[in-house]
């Protein structure tokens, strides 16, 4: 039986206006298909968002307002396409690997509900397997510091290319759950199905964790009530519906 991890990978990534998953929209997204003995296929989006790209934003991934009126397709197209790819992947059997998942599935989720389009998890429903490398490296390993795409890179010694781009985020996330895959014998010996369930416990876990460190932090115990344990994705019914 193949591996999770010698088989075909979904990678995917988004880039966005802001962090809030429930107000903020999409401006570019990869999905890349690598793996299994088969040549690499991508496909990228870049989005009109329909509102201004913050500055702050746009220092991150170098899209700007201005650009993605120009040139980016509207937003409700791209979404109804992002979601199609998505859905031909699961339904195809390959996982998602995606960096810190909740946040760009979640982000999805939305989107689609604020456009009309059938959301991602109404129809694949079950058949959704992720990988994420954050929930995986913060379960295996102990190490201090940051926990960055970039900083796991560097880590498990991963090429990451443009870092926030889209297409070489997406790429590099893939890589690093390969190399997870390879070296770390309790997560490559585990079926998808099994990793995937092992995910959502590990994420709550972390997630409490998190909450309690940022309450007995002085300066960050408000942070405390923002940290969501949900994963892959945060359920729309569960965050106050659709934005």
């Amino acid at each position: 039986m193949t591996a999770w991890f010698e088989g075909r990978l979904a990678g995917f990534d988004l880039e966005t206006t802001g962090v809030d998953v429930e107000t903020d929209r999409i401006v570019t997204g990869c999905i890349v298909q690598c793996g299994g003995k088969q040549p690499t296929q991508s496909a990228t989006w870049l989005a009109d968002p329909g509102v201004d790209i913050p500055e702050g934003a746009a220092a991150v991934h170098g899209i700007t307002t201005e650009r993605a009126r120009a040139e980016g397709r509207p937003a409700a197209e791209v979404v109804e396409q992002m979601v199609a790819a998505l859905a031909e992947c699961v339904l195809a059997g390959l996982p998602v690997v995606a960096m810190n998942a909740s946040f760009d599935l979640t982000i999805v989720d939305r989107e689609a509900r604020r456009y009309g389009v059938q959301p991602l998890v109404d129809i694949v429903g079950g058949d959704l397997r992720v990988v994420d490398p954050r929930v995986l490296d913060k379960q295996v390993s102990r190490r201090k510091g940051r926990r960055t795409l970039s900083d796991l890179c560097d880590h498990y010694q991963v090429q990451l290319g443009d870092a926030h781009s889209a297409d070489a985020d997406a790429i590099a996330a893939c890589r690093v759950a390969w190399r997870l895959g390879t070296t770390v014998e309790q997560l490559g010996a585990m079926s998808l199905d099994d990793l995937h369930q092992a995910q959502i416990k590990w994420a709550e876990s972390q997630g409490r964790s998190l909450a309690a460190y940022f309450r007995r932090t002085p300066g960050k115990q408000a942070w405390a009530d923002g940290v969501r344990t949900e994963w892959p994705f945060i359920p729309a019914q569960r965050a106050g519906g659709d934005a």
